[in-house]
């Protein structure tokens, strides 16, 4: 069947309204990535990533246009595939700063913002170079989109072939008051667009190095950062479903009918319910780290047994359109806490909810300060439990790590963002206390050997926190019930 690829309309600047649909020229059965037209169970029309419009995307492009100064350009390259060896290839990821600008998901492109409106202005250019159709190669790795689907499905004002892009780039950089890019940290391919943006090294011949030595390059990374921190509507619901598959998945972890043996059976039963949940992927390699194991704040091995009398600390979660989840959970293997176990669970549980409660605006609280109440409250629930916090160990040892992070497209998100501003609604952020407790005389015996943390991925909301992982269960109650089967998972 051919299909009538629909190309989506949108106008620029604040005066966006929606988007306007038309039948292009282009008569295309695939694309390198997903569509409506091809994938109506994944997508809805007028979306080009699942949850995200293409109006969506554009108003994003214009957002940073309008944070540039006048004549600058913006210069974001995609990911590459890399290769564990030979034509073995890893996982393809898309660089989370093109995504969030194009919604294009394949390797080797480029995209150029070229401001053309007067300061604070949101006009622009987009520029678009990906991949040519190319028969051959299709036929190994499958369909590509092409330069007339960038134009088409992706709406660049203007598409190339990124063979050739050095060549268009060149006028487009000749005329730039400016030039922002982050690509000498993002990609390692000598190709001649890469070399063409980046500050050049001796190597490079000489007109291209006069020619940036008359441009002025500078890092894109906070103008991105600046405007990735703040979720839209769209992006918190891609989360919230991220969130939804997999808290449901721990729970039917914690629920399973034949307790887990072994770190890499649970690993494996986790990443196939966020998968069969309508995840993509994994967000992450998980920590899956049973007893001692815990101790290792981001141990991956995931190679050990589990032991009945042990806790079991787990750190996943799934991605969906492209946004993440980031969930932890601590449970007994045996399904029923020890008297120690359920006291210095408790005792994080407790310092965790009370953190998650100040994330909204009205508080005026910034992740820094969280933590700093979060390093307070741990230590009175400590003491309450005989711990010794005189040396002041409870931030090396007991607790060495911060509260919280931002995360969206990645996991650690918008790490240039810094954690001492005030928390704004729109913001999405971990918050994570934990305890572990070194097999050290000074610690109370019955406590040696524990590693426990509980995180949630929490939207900052203006009056409320919304917890969007709510469906993991978390407390002790719960845990037990589902682990002896009274209740669903």
């Amino acid at each position: 069947m051919i299909l009538h690829h629909l190309r989506v309309l949108v106008p620029r600047g604040p005066s966006i309204s929606g988007p306007r649909r038309f039948y292009s020229a282009v008569l295309q059965t695939k694309f390198g990535q997903p569509s409506f037209e091809t994938h109506p169970w994944s997508l809805k029309a007028g979306e080009v990533t699942p949850g995200i419009s293409a109006l969506e995307y554009a108003t994003r492009r214009a957002k940073l246009a309008s944070e540039l100064p006048g004549g600058a350009v913006a210069v974001v390259p995609a990911a590459y595939v890399k290769y564990r060896s030979g034509p073995v290839f890893y996982p393809f990821h898309q660089n989370p700063d093109f995504l969030y600008l194009t919604g294009f998901l394949e390797p080797e492109a480029l995209c150029v913002i070229e401001k053309t409106g007067p300061v604070g202005s949101g006009g622009h250019t987009f520029h678009l170079f990906v991949r040519g159709k190319d028969s051959h190669a299709e036929l190994w790795d499958g369909p590509r989109s092409g330069v007339q689907a960038a134009l088409d499905m992706f709406n660049a004002d203007e598409a190339g072939d990124i063979e050739h892009a050095e060549h268009h780039l060149r006028p487009i950089l000749e005329r730039a008051s400016a030039v922002y890019t982050d690509a000498a940290s993002q990609t390692r391919k000598p190709s001649g667009f890469a070399r063409l943006i980046t500050p050049p090294p001796a190597t490079v011949p000489g007109p291209l190095v006069q020619m940036l030595q008359d441009r002025r390059v500078l890092p894109l990374k906070r103008f991105m950062h600046k405007l990735r921190v703040f979720k839209s509507e769209a992006e918190v619901a891609n989360m919230r479903k991220a969130g939804q598959i997999s808290g449901r998945a721990f729970n039917k972890a914690i629920a399973a009918k034949e307790r887990f043996t072994m770190e890499r059976d649970l690993w494996a039963f986790l990443e196939y319910k966020f998968r069969m949940g309508g995840c993509e992927k994994e967000a992450y390699v998980p920590v899956i780290a049973g007893g001692r194991n815990s101790l290792h704040i981001h141990y991956t091995r995931n190679d050990d047994k589990l032991r009945e009398y042990d806790l079991v600390l787990v750190d996943a979660g799934g991605q969906y359109g492209g946004y993440v989840t980031d969930i932890t959970r601590t449970w007994p293997i045996s399904g029923t806490f020890t008297p120690a176990q359920k006291d210095l669970y408790q005792a994080v549980l407790n310092v965790q909810k009370r953190c998650v409660s100040l994330c909204h605006e009205s508080v005026r609280v910034s992740l820094d300060e969280i933590h700093e109440v979060s390093e307070m409250e741990l230590e009175s629930e400590l003491k309450r439990l005989g711990f010794d916090l005189t040396s002041s160990r409870l931030r090396s040892v007991l607790f060495p790590h911060h509260v919280g992070h931002y995360v969206g497209l990645d996991i650690h998100d918008c790490g240039s963002y810094s954690k001492s501003g005030k928390l704004r609604a729109g913001q999405c952020v971990t918050v994570e206390p934990g305890v572990y407790v070194p097999d050290d005389m000074q610690w109370p015996k019955h406590f040696r050997g524990m590693g426990i943390r509980i995180e949630d991925t929490v939207c900052v909301g203006d009056d409320g926190p919304v917890v969007l992982s709510v469906e993991a269960v978390k407390e002790i109650v719960d845990i037990e019930s589902l682990a002896a089967g009274v209740t669903t998972a």
